[in-house]
């Protein structure tokens, strides 16, 4: 050989016939160099879920407050209105030249506070309860910022209770007064630092109703001579005018007019039989009957009396019976299927010095009136009086 070797060359080595294409290359493996240890999901879960349950008691926390705060300044109307509504009472009065229609107050010893504007130079006043009790009840004062205090006679009762403070200045206040219909009602007027227009809320007939807290306490009383000049005076005045020794009355004195007048609103007497076309007839006759009374508008009347009864019922009679008179709480208790009668009991307010009168100022009338129909027309024909005119006081 060339090289020097003697001996034979050496037979080719075999490759395994699974060992791939002659053309591939065998490239030695080195060995790995050592990895990092890998991230364990697991921390990265639990420091997630700390933060969010972190951010979860931060909101629990921040809501219970916020429940705590508002709960602290809310106010439940419907538990209000349960448990201060029976020392919430409706006032009526026929007065020489005002609104005779007002809400009020029992606080103690049977006095009462009400709007002054309802109850000005009165000739008679009489207070009716939530459960519908009538008491007589006098004028002791008025004040400059339109509060009344009465007296009433023979009223017992749960009274309001004066706050010991005025409430925080966002707590939520309301008014307890009465409908028009005599229906007691209860409305949130917002805070002091936040209130709600009064407007939005009034009738003439709460003049005089009660501002209580969260707890029913007494903070305030809206007067006014109408709804839009309606205002609320403070708990700090009234306390001054229920004291012992009121402090800011002026001493009030009755009413000397000849003729008085109560409210001047229309009349529905409630429907105590079937709501028949013929019923609902009586109704509208008797509301006009009742509401013409009050406003003593006699000529108006006449158009209500058959021409018998128009012959005895004369304009001059009307004015002679009720020219001090105020009707309410009228109801239809029957009426004939062939609506030949119909009956109906109600309460009339009148002066103690009125004719027939004999000191008392409210009586409870139940009447039957006899009714004809002329040219279609229901119209009074005749009154029967079914018993015997009692006092308003006589429970």
């Amino acid at each position: 050989m060339e090289d020097g070797r003697n001996e034979l060359p050496r037979p080719p080595r075999r490759i395994p016939a699974n060992a791939g294409s002659l053309t591939q290359l065998e490239v030695p493996s080195r060995p790995a160099a050592p990895q990092p240890p890998g991230r364990r999901p697991w921390l990265f879960g639990r420091i997630l879920a700390g933060f969010v349950v972190l951010l979860v008691i931060i909101a629990a926390g921040a809501g219970a407050g916020w429940f705590v705060h508002e709960r602290r300044l809310g106010i439940n109307t419907d538990e209000i209105l349960k448990s201060a509504g029976p020392a919430v009472v409706r006032v009526l009065a026929t007065t020489c030249g005002s609104t005779g229609e007002a809400s009020g107050v029992l606080i103690d010893n049977g006095r009462v506070l009400t709007a002054a504007s309802a109850v000005a130079n009165p000739r008679s006043i009489v207070i009716v309860t939530a459960d519908g009790r009538i008491r007589r009840a006098n004028l002791l004062g008025t004040s400059a910022d339109g509060v009344a205090v009465l007296q009433s006679i023979g009223l017992d009762g749960t009274p309001m209770h004066l706050a010991a403070a005025d409430p925080d200045p966002k707590a939520q206040r309301a008014l307890i007064g009465y409908t028009a219909a005599g229906k007691q009602t209860i409305n949130q007027v917002g805070s002091t630092a936040d209130p709600r227009a009064l407007s939005e809320v009034m009738n003439a007939a709460k003049l005089g109703g009660p501002i209580v807290d969260k707890s029913g306490g007494l903070i305030g009383l809206v007067t006014g001579a109408t709804v839009q000049a309606s205002a609320i005076v403070p708990l700090e005045k009234l306390r001054g005018y229920v004291a012992a020794s009121p402090l800011g009355l002026d001493l009030a004195t009755a009413g000397t007019c000849a003729l008085s007048r109560g409210p001047q609103a229309a009349v529905v007497p409630a429907l105590q039989v079937a709501r028949t076309p013929l019923n609902v007839e009586v109704q509208r006759l008797f509301g006009n009957y009742v509401t013409l009374e009050n406003q003593q508008d006699f000529r108006a009347l006449q158009s209500l009396y058959s021409a018998r009864f128009a012959k005895g019922m004369t304009e001059a009679r009307d004015l002679n019976n009720h020219r001090t008179s105020y009707f309410f709480n009228p109801r239809i208790t029957d009426v004939a299927p062939d609506g030949s009668y119909a009956r109906m009991a109600y309460d009339i307010l009148f002066a103690p010095t009125a004719t027939g009168a004999g000191g008392q100022n409210c009586n409870r009338l139940d009447v039957r009136f006899q009714l004809v129909r002329v040219d279609g027309k229901l119209l009074i024909d005749r009154t029967v009086p079914m018993a015997t005119p009692v006092s308003c006081d006589s429970d």
